[in-house]
């Protein structure tokens, strides 16, 4: 008699426990996406939430079988703002994981709010050293790159062209002190000179071209992205720089090649960038991300886009992996940590500070069959390359 208590006692207990374990699945996921949506820059950010919608029309709003809304922020591309933003869409707003952030800077204003508030961060753009390194944390990840590597890629492409004296201009702010230093790690002809200029407030160049022309350098880096890129471009002209070779990192890309071909700025074909990515990239994903993205919204993505749709598909596998069940954090970090979905720049790992080890090509600016301009991979130049602050961070990579 006993006995059988017992066991309806179990049983009961088991009836009791299947409605309580069922409804761990989330009835929604909201994910907080803070970006910058106003001024020079917004141009930027509407690509990363329009590559954003691609995602989610490609999951059918939904990620393991629950309905999934972004929360977009504008940030107004200051620390302060992006750091506001931030808390509301975590406190206010109760979002289950934080994405986006263009700038280093306010990323960096951002990021212990999102560890204090012990949420998932999905870096999609900003690269910056001190979350690759020392700042590195279990529950951040990103799906672009560290800001050195990109510049890293073009300094070993300046050393096969032969380069053997280059100029430097970029901002002066913690992502532009990167690309220098990403630069400077690899090349290894001469720095006839380097010029690090006021952001984002400085739009005239040319005191720094004119030094760049009186150097005679056997060609120009800079770095200048969002409306800059134009301002510099034109200048550059201007300035009878056109036969300086001109090499860029995130400047000249899908998001400034349409105006600097309204303006007729030929001088921009055939220059060279250096990135993870381009719209030609051959891979299944990307083939369907463009072509989606070109007839939704009638031009290319840029690389913001790109890492923006691959955030989307990441955060998509680790509640797949989870069932559902937001509170199963080491099941959807495990899952983050494998990189298993289907992303536009293919397969690729984590490191142990959670960045990716991954391919980088050199890209060159064409006009396309339609007469548009883009840009085109000439070559790979990386091959599962990792970031030199990796080990720094104290993470020790165990899966």
């Amino acid at each position: 008699m006993k006995k059988t208590f017992i066991l309806g006692v179990s049983a009961l207990a088991l009836t009791l426990a299947a409605p309580q374990a069922m409804a761990e699945k989330a009835k929604e996921i909201k994910i907080g996406f803070v970006t910058t949506l106003s001024g020079g820059a917004g141009v930027i950010g509407k690509d990363m939430r329009n590559s954003v919608q691609i995602a989610l029309d490609h999951l059918g709003n939904k990620m393991g079988g629950v309905p999934v809304k972004v929360l977009f922020e504008d940030d107004h591309f200051k620390p302060e703002v992006g750091k506001q933003k931030t808390e509301k869409l975590l406190h206010k707003d109760k979002v289950d994981i934080m994405s986006g952030f263009i700038w280093s800077h306010v990323v960096l204003a951002s990021r212990n709010s999102v560890v204090k508030a012990g949420k998932f961060l999905i870096i999609s753009n900003a690269g910056t050293s001190k979350i690759a390194g020392r700042l590195c944390h279990k529950n951040i990840f990103s799906t672009s790159w560290q800001n050195d590597q990109v510049p890293m890629a073009m300094g070993e492409v300046l050393n096969k062209r032969g380069v053997k004296s280059l100029y430097i201009v970029a901002p002066n702010y913690a992502a532009g002190r990167d690309m220098v230093a990403g630069v400077e790690r690899t090349f290894k002809g001469k720095i006839l000179g380097k010029d690090l200029t006021k952001w984002p407030t400085q739009l005239d160049f040319s005191a720094e071209l004119a030094k760049a022309r009186a150097s005679k350098a056997d060609g120009v880096f800079i770095f200048y992205p969002g409306r800059a890129t134009n301002a510099f471009m034109r200048q550059y002209a201007q300035a009878g720089l056109t036969k300086t070779p001109l090499y860029s990192v995130f400047s000249v890309d899908s998001l400034s090649l349409p105006k600097l071909q309204q303006a007729k700025l030929t001088n921009v074909l055939g220059t060279y960038s250096t990135q993870f990515w381009a719209p030609d990239l051959d891979t299944p994903v990307n083939k369907k991300f463009v072509a989606d993205y070109r007839k939704k919204f009638g031009s290319y993505p840029s690389h913001y886009g790109a890492q923006s749709y691959d955030s989307i598909m990441l955060i998509d596998s680790a509640v797949r992996a989870a069932g559902g069940d937001l509170k199963k954090m080491d099941t959807m970090r495990a899952a983050f940590r494998k990189a298993d979905y289907g992303s536009v720049r293919g397969k690729y790992v984590y490191g142990n500070n959670h960045f990716p080890i991954q391919d980088f090509y050199l890209r060159k600016v064409v006009a396309d069959a339609d007469g548009k301009w883009t840009t085109k991979i000439e070559q790979k130049v990386y091959t599962n390359h990792q970031d030199v602050y990796a080990s720094k961070c104290k993470m020790k990579k165990t899966w």
